[in-house]
């Protein structure tokens, strides 16, 4: 006859189980990963949701770099390219041979505040309401919401990794859309020419000014 397990026995399992991270825990995990890092690159995939309407999957190489500079270049579709050099943000679409042009701090691009995770990420003063929940194996789900009412997102899930890497965001828009990215083959710190962030305006291509403009990217 099976007798259940003492009381005993189960509480020495429970003692071999690590613990849940908590909040803070995880918090400080992320910023001190990538606060740490000067550069960054990592394979994604991004998907959009407008209303139950997906959009096919893009993907591509993201590589960052301290003081906002980003650069994101899709394998497909080819020839889509989103560049900010710190002040400015730039995307690109060679199909169409169309650039749109925007300060980086007023643009309501969502791949604009990954500029900020190097070197920057706070995340305490930009959202509040956070929770956790587990995610597959060890890595954890953070969930927070928006401080600010004026950001196009309302709330952000990151499945966050034992060392801290982000595999997983998923953003929430005021406007009902869902952007979800998945990161994968993340490397700190690579050498990153610096060339990578300056944008040159192909010939011929028509210019779009997504915001007001200054010329100055002020």
């Amino acid at each position: 006859m099976l007798r259940p397990p003492s009381l005993a026995l189960f509480l020495l399992a429970s003692t071999l189980l690590p613990a849940a991270p908590t909040t803070d825990e995880l918090i400080r995990r992320v910023e001190t990963r990538y606060n740490a890092a000067r550069t960054l690159s990592v394979e994604f995939v991004e998907n959009y949701n407008m209303q139950g309407h997906p959009r096919p999957p893009e993907t591509g190489t993201l590589t960052l770099r301290k003081e906002r500079k980003m650069r994101w270049d899709y394998a497909h579709p080819a020839g889509k390219l989103f560049i900010s050099d710190g002040k400015t943000a730039y995307l690109y679409s060679a199909s169409e041979n169309r650039v749109e042009r925007m300060p980086l701090k007023d643009t309501e691009d969502m791949r604009a505040p990954l500029a900020f995770l190097l070197g920057k990420l706070d995340m305490k003063k930009e959202f509040r309401d956070f929770s956790t929940h587990p995610g597959e194996g060890s890595a954890e789900w953070l969930v927070a919401r928006s401080k600010n009412d004026r950001t196009p997102y309302d709330n952000i899930e990151m499945l966050i990794a034992v060392d801290g890497s982000i595999r997983e965001l998923k953003i929430a828009q005021r406007d009902q859309s869902e952007l979800a990215f998945s990161f994968r083959s993340e490397k700190l710190n690579p050498a990153v020419d610096e060339n990578l962030f300056r944008f040159a305006i192909p010939a011929g291509a028509e210019v779009v000014d997504s915001v007001a403009w200054d010329g100055q990217g002020k």
